[in-house]
């Protein structure tokens, strides 16, 4: 039986490999959280605090190998919204962004990560929050919703399905084995830009800059993944020479809360077929189709960000 995780609340209990300065948090739009797991690693996530509290609460999880930076734009906007500005938390795994590394590797499965994030909920007190889950937080929304769907209210799904198609997830895991190490912010915006522009061709270098700062961090002068590294042997125990198991049943819990699907039109990993599917067996899914992104849209586009306001709003 896991302990209830603990409340660390204070920067100074920080991990070694936390990257915010006081000098940046005076100058940021959130608070930095940190708490303790259930096996005592400390863990991160960022707070975008709203002015009035009478709006749902938003959690944010990331992608396999990304974290809460990649939800800067949609937080911001969702805590500072004219109408319905709500607290949004992004969540950092174990291993990844401002998290903890765990020593054993194995722990790096979503239903680890699932405990964690429950933790989380409980630690801050939080009940029936919306969650947007891109790629891998996604999955760990559909595995919540089978394990404790009480916790949960509108749910944003973002480039996911209970279908992951073989061919994207091959190429996840083969960059994840082999991510060159840059030695300067030019050589990580090309890795970054040869891996994803089939998925995102009309990208711009602002764009690829972002995304290559979400992936890498610069350390002691060296630019270094922002990730255990170690992820890729959890990764590596994937079996590509057979379907992923479908998570249907999971999806299937999801059908009490209304969903939002987001799909990018040039996805790896959620198929046309599989979304609708999705759309027949889930009595109250949206969906929206993001053109010239693949795997995953990024949710900092107007359209993206506005369209995933308007759905907690009507949804409170």
């Amino acid at each position: 039986m896991r302990e209830p995780a603990h409340w660390k609340g204070s920067p100074d209990g920080a991990p070694q490999n936390r990257r915010w300065t006081m000098l940046e948090l005076q100058s940021k739009p959130w608070r930095d959280i940190f708490y303790e797991s259930s096996d005592d690693l400390t863990l991160y996530a960022r707070h975008y605090p709203a002015l009035d509290e009478r709006y749902r609460s938003v959690i944010c999880l990331a992608g396999l190998t990304r974290s809460s930076r990649d939800f800067h734009t949609l937080a911001t906007y969702l805590s500072t919204h004219p109408a319905t500005p709500r607290n949004v938390y992004c969540i950092d795994y174990r291993g990844r962004g401002g998290s903890q590394f765990d020593p054993n590797w194995r722990n790096y499965i979503p239903t680890v990560e699932l405990a964690d994030v429950l933790d989380f909920l409980t630690v801050q007190g939080l009940h029936q929050v919306g969650i947007v889950g891109t790629s891998r937080g996604g999955i760990i929304t559909m595995l919540m919703a089978a394990a404790r769907p009480t916790a949960m209210g509108p749910i944003v799904l973002n480039d996911i399905g209970p279908v992951i198609e073989t061919r994207g997830l091959a190429r996840i895991v083969n960059y994840v084995r082999q991510m060159p190490s840059p030695k300067t912010w030019a050589d990580a915006i090309q890795i970054i830009r040869e891996i994803n522009e089939r998925g995102f061709p009309e990208f711009t270098d602002a764009q690829w800059d972002q995304m290559a700062r979400s992936v890498f961090e610069e350390r002691k002068g060296r630019l270094v993944l922002s990730y255990d590294q170690k992820l890729a042997k959890a990764i590596g125990t994937i079996d590509l020479s057979r379907p992923f198991p479908s998570l249907w049943p999971e999806f299937i819990a999801l059908s009490k809360m209304p969903t939002l699907v987001i799909r990018g039109e040039h996805s790896d990993i959620l198929s046309a077929e599989t979304l609708n599917e999705m759309v027949e067996r889930h009595p109250n899914l949206r969906t929206m189709t993001i053109p010239q992104q693949g795997h995953a849209p990024t949710l900092a586009e107007p359209d993206q960000v506005d369209a995933i306001a308007s759905f907690f709003a009507v949804n409170d």
